[in-house]
């Protein structure tokens, strides 16, 4: 019998991580092995299964959060796998890279302990696996379809491209995947680093989906090596799912020196060594001075990236101020809030004294040394009001390499697949669409950060899912495939 008081008794409890210093020698997942599981029926408990779930609104997925709460609590784990598989297509990747706006939304957390859902997802993900509960599902063993109903092709393989089509391909349609680069996957295979998400757990799910049926065709680059028109001419729907990966450019003296480098180029070549493509990255830092310049998830991503190369210095500078350790005001409760975190990059840098952190600090140029290359970067303290740089504050830090982490305004320019297609671009860059995530072109539907703009994980998986329902019923004039959101729905704010 599960304790229903647990949430006035049981203490908040995080997995166990790995030796900070253990784990920059290596690039494998920060978690200890086999550390879960013992420490998630209680947090479980913990969960007061509120008559009104905030976690659940919270959850563009709409998880059945409290369901498998209650479910894993008792330990019916099966039961709450098929809960947890009902609403989110890959959670082993959401329990392990989204932020979690369901904990901030819980309850619990207006007194700052929230259930670490993140952590029971996880278990429950994981244990699925073990247990083969997650096994391919073709259209015929209960995807719900009959076979044949039309021809799809998808261009992207990110998560919104993958969740899109494995539901299409589920419902019985014949899905076809087109990526542009060698391996399918996006940001997962060649932007995450795999001491956040370790690559044989995409490679599973990848296998899964080719089982029930989805096709992939890697190093096909639509609208150069096949044209937009051709694509559609040979399909009955087409899904544009090619993220927002447009890096945002800093234009400060200095940026076309050789060592200055977009993050996502520098996290791609680590990540292709990992893969064993190359034995060295040619964008290492080793035996260097690095400057990253940015402050979200990509920034601590090359942080820890940095370390695990041995640089000999890593200093992360972030134009915004230092955020409060608790809610602000203004970011009052179920919101998802501002707050000062530190990933287990930081907590690795910290322990291995590795450089500074540095708030409120705009970055003005970059020096080159002698021959040619770059050798120092300069920053200042930023204005609060807008952030300019202060007169009279300028520092110089010594730096063979900087990385560019500011985040993505969208989707790259590629004006021969958007001319081919016929689609149109909003004034924020991304592509436009209706409500029901279909583009002017009949037919041709826009899921993901290519329509959303840069997002989160679980955005992504919710947009695929509710964009393979539009496109089903597009096909069939009626569909039986959950549609989490609509294409203009936004995270939860005040």
């Amino acid at each position: 019998m599960a304790d229903r008081m647990a949430f006035l008794t049981t203490p908040r409890a995080e997995r166990a991580r790995r030796d900070a210093r253990q784990r920059l020698e290596d690039r494998r997942e920060v978690y200890r092995p086999g550390e879960l599981l013992p420490l998630v029926g209680g947090q479980a408990e913990r969960c007061m299964d509120c008559g009104l779930p905030f976690c659940h609104s919270a959850c563009p997925l709409g998880n059945l959060v409290p369901e498998w709460n209650r479910l894993v609590a008792a330990e019916d784990w099966r039961a709450a796998a098929d809960r947890l598989l009902a609403t989110n297509n890959f959670p082993e990747f959401t329990g392990r890279l989204c932020p979690a706006p369901c904990e901030s939304a819980c309850v619990l957390a207006i007194d700052g302990a929230a259930v670490a859902i993140k952590n029971v997802e996880l278990a429950i993900a994981d244990r699925a696996w073990a247990e083969g509960w997650d096994g391919p599902r073709p259209a015929e063993q209960g995807g719900g379809g009959q076979g044949g109903r039309g021809r799809v092709a998808v261009i992207g393989s990110g998560p919104a491209g993958l969740a899109a089509a494995q539901q299409l391909t589920r419902a019985g349609h014949d899905t076809t995947v087109y990526e542009r680069a060698d391996r399918p996957g996006g940001l997962l295979r060649y932007g995450i680093p795999p001491f956040r998400l370790e690559k044989h757990r995409l490679e599973r799910r990848l296998d899964q989906l080719r089982a029930e049926g989805t096709t992939f065709c890697t190093g096909v680059w639509i609208g150069r090596d096949v044209a937009g028109e051709e694509l559609r001419a040979g399909y009955d729907a087409l899904v544009v799912a090619v993220g927002a990966t447009a890096c945002r450019e800093l234009p400060v003296p200095g940026r076309e020196l050789p060592g200055v480098h977009p993050a996502m180029d520098y996290l791609t070549w680590a990540n292709r060594v990992d893969e064993g493509d190359c034995p060295v990255s040619p964008v290492s830092a080793e035996g260097r001075h690095v400057v990253i310049v940015g402050g979200g998830d990509t920034a601590a991503d090359c942080l820890g990236t940095a370390l695990r190369q041995h640089a000999a210095s890593v200093t992360q500078l972030d134009i915004n101020p230092r955020p409060p350790e608790h809610r602000a005001p203004g970011q009052p409760w179920p919101v998802h809030p501002k707050v000062y975190r530190e990933t287990t990059s930081h907590e690795e840098s910290g322990a291995v004294a590795a450089g500074p952190r540095l708030f409120a600090a705009a970055t003005v140029g970059f020096e080159p040394g002698p021959d040619g290359r770059l050798a120092a970067v300069r920053f200042a303290e930023a204005e609060p009001a807008d952030r300019s740089p202060r007169t009279g504050t300028e520092q110089r830090l010594p730096a063979q390499l900087a990385l560019l982490a500011l985040g993505f305004t969208g989707p790259e320019p590629d004006q021969r697949l958007f001319a081919q297609l016929g689609l149109a671009t909003g004034p924020e860059g991304t592509l436009a669409r209706d409500d029901g995530f279909a583009t002017t072109t009949e037919g041709v539907f826009v899921a993901g950060d290519a329509g959303r703009g840069q997002s989160l994980i679980v955005w992504a998986i919710a947009e695929g899912r509710a964009a393979a329902a539009a496109v089903d019923r597009y096909l069939r004039g009626c569909t039986e495939l959950p549609a989490p959101i609509r294409a203009s729905a936004r995270a939860l704010t005040v």
